[in-house]
């Protein structure tokens, strides 16, 4: 997870080097994801101060960036792990309503795996 989080370190720098922003959201919310990960893999002997603030930050600013872009997708992505985050939280409230917000924008694809997740999420926080 160290490497992954190192790789995507570089990845994210090159891309903004070289202009290359398509994927720059999936990236920071993988990051994001790596970053909890790593918190549940190795615990108190982890170096990050706060994983879930961490975390959380990559989360919002793969948001930010694919509103940017109107990436709708990316958004999703981003948005619904970002409530699984607040969920674990106790921030249930405010994880539903981020999530119904992009997933009712969605009229279509509901069979993708994305919005699957997106809805069986929305039904854990509805509960």
């Amino acid at each position: 997870m160290e490497e992954g989080l190192r790789e995507l370190d570089a990845t994210i720098d090159f891309a903004s080097r070289k202009g290359e922003r398509f994927y720059e959201a999936e990236l920071y919310r993988l990051k994001g994801e790596l970053t909890l990960q790593q918190f549940k893999v190795q615990g108190s002997t982890l170096t990050i101060r706060n994983p879930q603030s961490e975390a959380e930050a990559c989360f919002l600013k793969a948001i930010e960036i694919a509103q940017k872009q109107q990436a709708k997708s990316l958004e999703l992505r981003a948005v619904t792990s970002l409530a699984r985050l607040w969920q674990q939280q106790g921030r249930t409230a405010e994880a539903h309503h981020l999530l119904s917000e992009i997933y009712g924008w969605f009229t279509e694809g509901f069979d993708t795996k994305d919005l699957q997740e997106a809805k069986a999420l929305l039904d854990k926080l509805s509960q």
